[in-house]
């Protein structure tokens, strides 16, 4: 009764002193698989991922759910897939096989999440994902993220000669990136008209990486200078950064940035970039409140840090 930690076992506190010196004495543990035959409960949180754990960008989330794990004396089962449907259905039952309590299916980048059958009835929480299956979800709140980049934008007294970079509504139309995107999407277009702002120039390429920013921004300032530059990513600013520089462009003097994630090269860029931070870490921890029923289930949006560095700058002279 001790070692369970009972608070109503009627012992005096010097019999527990004494049960928990001698545990400690002989290196006395608990069997947990004993435990969890009797009480149905293993105390064990599976965290089953696509690339989360084996890449920099969103570490974070696995930081905040073993924080929020370790702080309610659960441990986590991480399993990586590669995002392949048949290793996700080995990790679904290699959990189910140590008897976890719930599960946390998360996702590198925001998107919809493919979860094999489950058999039993647990508790599920998508983090950085949705399912059409289970909708208790963890998202940054990409539509108030998208509103305070423009915001930022907007306060450098910038008018005119905004530029997105990354995506186009005419080029991809009929295409869709994920629901997250769309969202940051939306409350970038709205912002914009709010503020009576309007882009000048919509850039479009699919794949967000430092090469397509460059050669995009490259090719653009042939034909058109920019006042700001509005990137859908830091790895997009990462190549605007290169170009700009290249013809002779100094941020933020000539053109201001800003951008999106807060990615780790966001700060070593000089000067550091402006970014609207993705937060994975309070994102992890909150899923692994939602699983343990001390967050109530259904769509958490946690809200996105503006992350305020050198390449905002004053555009308040014509």
């Amino acid at each position: 009764m001790i070692l369970t930690g009972r608070p109503d076992t009627r012992l005096s506190a010097d019999a527990h002193a004494k049960v928990h010196a001698a545990a400690a004495s002989l290196g006395y543990r608990p069997n947990a698989a004993a435990r969890a035959l009797r009480t149905d409960k293993s105390r064990t949180i599976a965290f089953i991922s696509d690339y989360v754990a084996t890449t920099r960008f969103a570490s974070g989330l696995i930081r905040g759910a073993l924080a929020a794990a370790e702080e309610a004396k659960h441990v986590m089962l991480v399993l990586e897939t590669g995002g392949e449907p048949e290793r996700e259905i080995e990790a679904v039952e290699a959990a189910l096989d140590r008897q976890v309590d719930g599960l946390i299916f998360a996702a590198m980048r925001a998107r919809e999440v493919f979860v094999p059958d489950l058999s039993v009835n647990l508790p599920v929480v998508m983090l950085n994902g949705t399912s059409a299956r289970f909708p208790a979800s963890v998202l940054p709140d990409e539509y108030a993220g998208g509103c305070t980049a423009v915001r930022l934008l907007a306060d450098t007294g910038v008018r005119s000669n905004i530029v997105l970079l990354g995506h186009n509504p005419e080029d991809e139309k009929g295409l869709f990136r994920s629901e997250s995107i769309s969202r940051r999407l939306a409350g970038i277009r709205d912002e914009m008209l709010a503020q009576g702002l309007t882009f000048d120039l919509e850039l479009s390429t699919w794949n967000w990486e430092p090469t397509h920013g460059y050669e995009l921004v490259r090719a653009m300032l042939g034909k058109h200078k920019p006042r700001a530059i509005l990137c859908l990513n830091d790895r997009l600013a990462f190549g605007a950064y290169q170009a700009l520089s290249e013809a002779g462009l100094s941020i933020p003097g000539d053109v201001s940035l800003v951008s999106f994630d807060n990615d780790e090269l966001a700060s070593y860029l000089r000067p550091g970039l402006t970014t609207i931070g993705l937060p994975h870490e309070a994102m992890g921890r909150r899923a692994v409140e939602m699983l343990l029923g001390r967050q109530s289930p259904g769509e958490a949006l946690v809200e996105m840090p503006a992350v305020i560095r050198g390449s905002l700058g004053s555009h308040n002279k014509p």
